[in-house]
Order: C-alpha cells, then sequence, then structure tokens
C-alpha cells in the first residue's frame, strides 16, 4: 500500500486481468473478500515486497478487531447502570424521608393504620365503653355496688361504683380481649372498605352511592365474622366479676356450649353491622373534604349509631344467655315487654360518648396514614426524576452514553 501505481497479481491467473486498484484491494481485504481466480498468494509486482497468505490472514483479523467492540464491557456498564436506576434507602433517608413509606406495600400500610387507629381509640374510651355494656346487660352477673347504680341507669354513678369496688383496673376490666378484637377487626374492616371500593367502581372509575354502601356493609360483616370470638370474650369479662382471665373466660364458654357458645348472637350481629359500618363509612367519606377528620368521623358514626343501636342492644342480650337458645326475634320482644322502647336504648349515652370521639379518632387517623402514603408516594416520584437526571448527565459526560 506505498505506492498509488502498484498492481496486485496472482501467481496462477494472468497478470493483466487482476489489475486492481489498491485502495479497492483494502476495501476487499477489510471485507474479508479478496476474490481472485484461486487461493494463491499475492505479491506487488514493484519492489520485493510480498504479501503471503498469513499475512492476509493477519491484516485481515487486524482490520476486523478494529472495527469490532467487544460485548463484554459494554455488558458490564449496563448492569451496572440498571442497579442504580432508582435511588436507594440512605438517599431518600436523607434528601426525603418521607419517600421511604412508598417503598413499603400499601396494603401493609393501609392494614396497619387501621389496626393502630383502631387501638389507640379503644384503650382511651375504655372505661365508658364498660358502663355502657353493663347499661346494656342491665348489670349482667354483677352484684353490689355496682349492679345497684346500674340498675338506676345512671352513667356516673357507675363510674363511680366501679372505681370504688374494683378500683382503677376496673375501668380496663376486659379491655385486652377488646385490643385483641380490635386490632384484627379494625385493620380488616378499613382494608376491606378499601379494597371493595376499588372492586365496585364502574367503567368510569365512579362509585355510586349504592355501591359505596354495599362496600361499608359487606367490610363491617367480613371484620365482624373474622373478631367475633374475641367479643364473646370480651363481653363475658366485663360483665362477669368472677372472670379474671381470658382463659377462665375461654373455659366458661366452652364448657356451656362448647365453640358454639363463642358464636351466639353471629346473625344478629351480622345483621346489625351490616347497615351500621354502610352508613358510617359512606357518611364519612361523602362529607365535605374541609371539615377535619375527627368532626367528620363524630358526625357519621353518631349518624349511624342513632339508627342501628337497638340492633346492638338485641345481640348483647343473646351473647349473654347461657344455654344460647334466644333467638334474635325473641330477645327483641323481652326487651320490649321488660323496658318498652327506651329499653333499646339502653347504654346509648355512654355509647355515644365513648364510640364517638373513638370514631372519631380512628378514622381521622386511618385518614391521616392514607393522605401520607400519597405525599410519600409524590415524593418518590419527585426524587426518582432527580436520580435519573443525575445519573443521565453523569454517563453523558463520562461519554458512557
Amino acid at each position: 500500500m506505498l505506492w498509488a501505481g502498484m498492481k496486485l497479481v496472482s501467481r496462477y491467473s494472468d497478470p493483466s486481468a487482476m489489475r486492481l486498484n489498491l485502495d479497492e484491494a483494502s476495501h476487499r481485504i477489510v471485507a474479508g473478500s479478496i476474490q481472485s481466480a484461486a487461493p494463491a498468494a499475492c505479491r506487488f509486482t514493484t519492489a520485493s515486497y510480498c504479501l503471503d497468505v498469513d499475512q492476509a490472514e493477519a491484516v485481515e483479523s487486524t482490520a476486523r478487531s478494529r472495527s469490532y467492540r467487544p460485548s463484554t464491557p459494554c455488558f458490564e456498564l449496563t448492569v451496572s447502570r440498571s442497579e442504580q436506576k432508582r435511588p436507594d434507602v440512605r438517599y431518600l433517608l436523607s434528601k426525603r424521608p418521607i419517600a421511604l413509606l412508598s417503598l413499603v406495600p400499601r396494603p401493609a400500610v393501609l392494614f396497619t393504620a387501621g389496626a393502630v387507629s383502631g387501638a389507640i381509640g379503644k384503650t382511651l374510651t375504655a372505661p365508658l365503653d364498660r358502663v355502657k355494656l353493663l347499661l346494656q346487660t342491665s348489670g349482667g352477673l354483677q352484684k353490689g355496688a355496682v349492679k345497684q347504680a346500674v340498675r338506676q341507669g345512671g352513667v356516673w354513678q357507675a363510674l363511680v361504683a366501679i372505681g370504688r369496688t374494683e378500683g382503677i383496673k376496673g375501668y380496663w376490666k376486659g379491655n385486652l380481649p377488646q385490643i385483641l378484637r380490635v386490632v384484627p377487626y379494625s385493620a380488616t374492616q378499613l382494608y376491606s372498605y378499601e379494597v371493595l371500593k376499588k372492586r365496585f367502581k364502574n367503567e368510569m372509575g365512579e362509585l355510586s352511592l349504592s355501591a359505596r354502601l354495599a362496600a361499608g356493609g359487606l367490610a363491617g360483616m367480613t371484620a365482624t365474622l373474622v373478631t367475633y370470638p374475641l367479643d364473646t370474650l370480651r363481653l363475658r369479662i366485663a360483665v362477669d366479676p368472677s372472670m379474671r382471665s381470658i382463659r377462665g373466660a375461654s373455659a366458661a364458654l366452652f364448657r356451656e356450649g362448647s365453640y358454639n357458645a363463642f358464636f351466639r348472637g353471629l346473625t344478629a350481629s351480622l345483621i346489625g353491622i351490616a347497615p351500621y359500618m354502610a352508613l358510617e363509612l359512606a357518611t364519612y367519606d361523602l362529607m365535605p373534604s374541609e371539615v377535619p377528620g375527627f368532626a367528620k368521623g363524630f358526625t357519621a358514626a353518631l349518624f349511624a349509631t342513632s339508627l342501628c343501636y337497638p340492633l346492638d342492644t338485641v345481640r348483647r342480650q343473646i351473647q349473654l344467655q347461657s344455654a344460647g337458645a334466644l333467638g334474635a326475634r325473641q330477645a327483641f320482644h323481652n326487651i320490649i315487654q321488660r323496658d318498652g322502647v327506651p329499653g333499646l336504648y339502653k347504654g346509648f349515652l355512654p355509647n355515644a360518648l365513648k364510640n364517638l370521639p373513638n370514631k372519631g379518632i380512628k378514622l381521622a387517623t386511618f385518614d391521616t396514614a392514607k393522605d401520607m402514603l400519597g405525599r410519600a408516594n409524590h415524593a418518590y416520584d419527585d426524587e426518582l426524576v432527580k436520580w435519573q437526571r443525575a445519573l443521565s448527565i453523569k454517563h453523558s459526560s463520562s461519554g458512557l452514553t
């Protein structure tokens, strides 16, 4: 390739037929297609510069190696970059800590939020809840001052009698099984409601009033069915002074009716909880967003409780029967004959004082958790864009992209 006028001549062919321009010969060497009549060694006619077959192959191999880029380094670079496509925990912790919440699965966040909100609300209002249960069951199996105070129908008198008879711990008697029940109950109820609302949306992504009510009712029934034995235990401990532990109450119920004793009044409970939760949750969702969460929960619970409280009173009467043979209709007639219509609302005042703040706390806490999850997802999306933009600039400046 040193002289422009050189001729490439084959040893076994006519030299006049094998005149090639050096540029064309070089092109064919690079392309790997040296064409001649026979695969013989090649030689330039001017001077003693000869190109044998081994040298031709070496030139061809060198040319190909220059035009070929190994795949291994490129593969390693791609893997390295794919591992850093998303910001890690340390980066999010230093930049936007709230974005870490988006790394937790949404069902886990909602389930935990429902459990924690329910436990907080129930613990703070446990004293009023016990008074409500005693009023609903006309004192239950209590005796002495507590029984007398409950029969007089006074909330304050009952609170004072419990404190004098059982001490400060008496206000939270039965609260442990209550917490054991309310944690899975609240978590199942609120999470199921969110899932069912998504399932019941139409093709346009809208949720009708009837679908919203159905979602609330089914969520309440699901949670009640899952945790009903714990609710029966809580009632027995709260109204029976001889019961000091969950184990003792469980043994007593098992002696009275085996496993069926833990599900007394389940039908009445499901019938009562479905309209109650449908009204409460739908009312809460449909109230203006400008209203504070606690006020929304308080109002929604007041509306639902006012309409559904008689069914809850009937359920408590059935749960207390040791024989378990009392039906919902018979229990309803017994209450009406003994106490009239006001008997269906026994314990309504302490229930309202306990339940309304409890619902306000629970629903507001759950709503806050959902808002935090939305803000966390938004923050994570922002940091993801910044992270990928920084990576793009870095690789562009280093010539890797």
